[in-house]
């Protein structure tokens, strides 16, 4: 059987129900995916791109209410779909006013489901187009990411120049900005959005299997290669292909990146023939790469071909007026998964957080409002954040910090630097070891 592009998610606790569903989608040709309870769809909805959601509003736990309202939130263009066997005139204003595009009771016939199924995806048609005319963050969100700042604005500005073009796009900095979710916005929020998505860290590739990785091989080409296998270019055609930590690609890689994007063709791995790629190329580094290009770590050639639109993540330390709505977005996403409820903080929490300078960016705010859910018994509050963010309730108004915590962040800031490397942190720092080992202690 050959299947549509369109990802359905269907989400009911009755599993005959699901079992239903999938069947009548199935014979529409369309690809599903199935959860017994809304936390499970949080997961797949993480991690999957979804055309259309079905769900029930009556769950235990966590209703299909919230999830529909959860998804207006993050997913505001994909059409959604009520299925439930109690109806109300309630029930059915609530769920029209999360952007349900229709309602079914059960039980229902297959054509019935197909006329709503049709409808759904004619409305998200329509919602889509109408984007087109004017893709601005809706109530702070773009795609996944979340914020009002002027550096978020400007950032969104550019991905609506970009995101309908295939020109290639180079994302700048520092780790934890969330490089890859421009990206993805980059991919998602244009004409291309059906086309695959494929993110790729090259620093996670060891250098002698970057090239075959990344362009494919051919049978005997290394020991090892038992048969002929597409790379990543293959697999992204006539998508977008995003190369986290560009900076650390081989020589090898960077010579045959540059060909790439000049003649719009490859090379696998022992092979002599050429194959035409369509994608769109999108890089991005915490690095300085004209510093690598002085240290001949770095093609300057390839840098200029990688630099046609160039992004410019601002740290988290610059934008925290965005740091309530990213706050908001963790507390919904790892609520449900942790307590399977949707949590709030105390805005003497809240505060805290905004004054901290946050080394680690949205990655190291993630990480605490994770923690403080695991932590808490209901609403976050100051009790719950971990202990070295607590000596800001000391110095509410001066910005001023103790200097033991001042070099406890210099070391992680240092630690971040090198990867979590110990040894060249303590030579940075200009201390052994086991002196950096006390400090981290």
């Amino acid at each position: 059987m050959s299947f549509r592009k369109e990802n359905i998610l269907i989400v009911d606790d009755d599993i005959d129900i699901l079992e239903l569903l999938q069947r009548h989608l199935r014979s529409m040709e369309y690809h599903t995916f199935k959860a017994v309870s809304v936390k499970e769809a949080l997961f797949i909805l993480k991690d999957t791109f979804i055309d259309l959601l079905i769900t029930d509003i009556q769950m235990p736990e966590v209703d299909g209410l919230q999830l529909l309202k959860f998804t207006a939130e993050h997913y505001p263009e994909m059409p959604k779909l009520v299925v439930t066997g109690y109806p109300s005139v309630e029930g059915a204003l609530e769920t029209f006013k999360s952007g349900v595009v229709d309602y079914l009771t059960k039980p229902f016939t297959k054509e019935e489901l197909r006329i709503a199924v049709d409808k759904a995806f004619a409305h998200g048609q329509k919602r889509t187009a109408a984007k087109s005319m004017d893709t601005k963050p809706i109530n702070g969100k773009y795609g996944d990411m979340v914020g009002a700042s002027e550096g978020f604005q400007k950032v969104t500005n550019i991905i609506n120049r970009v995101n309908d073009n295939k020109a290639t796009v180079l994302i700048k900095g520092e780790s934890g900005t969330g490089k890859e979710l421009v990206a993805r916005a980059i991919h998602y929020s244009g004409k291309f959005s059906r086309a695959p998505f494929i993110a790729i860290n090259c620093g996670a590739i060891p250098e002698n299997l970057q090239e075959a990785e990344l362009f494919g091989y051919m049978k005997g080409a290394f020991t090892g290669a038992n048969e002929n296998r597409n790379g990543f270019f293959q697999a992204a055609q006539g998508g977008t292909l995003f190369l986290d930590e560009i900076g650390t690609a081989s020589f090898a890689v960077q010579t045959k990146l540059l060909r790439a994007l000049q003649e719009k063709e490859i090379t696998k791995v022992g092979s002599q023939k050429t194959e035409k790629v369509d994608i769109r190329i999108v890089a991005a580094t915490n690095a300085d790469l004209k510093e690598d290009i002085k240290k001949k770590n770095f093609r300057e050639d390839l840098y200029y071909r990688l630099t046609v639109v160039e992004i410019e993540v601002p740290p988290l330390r610059e934008r925290k007026s965005d740091i309530p709505l990213l706050v908001e977005k963790f507390l919904r996403k790892y609520g449900v998964e942790y307590k399977d409820r949707l949590l709030k903080m105390s805005p003497d929490a809240l505060a805290i957080l905004q004054r901290y300078h946050w080394p680690g960016n949205i990655r190291e705010l993630e990480n605490v409002v994770q923690r403080a859910i695991i932590m808490s018994d209901g609403l976050i509050d100051v009790k719950d954040l971990p202990d070295f963010l607590k000596h800001l309730i000391e110095f509410p108004d001066t910005g001023f910090v103790p200097l033991r915590q001042m070099e406890r962040e210099y070391v992680k800031r240092v630690l971040l630097h090198t990867k979590g490397n110990k040894t060249k942190a303590a030579e940075i720092l200009q201390i052994d070891r086991k002196t950096l080992r006390d400090k981290l202690d």
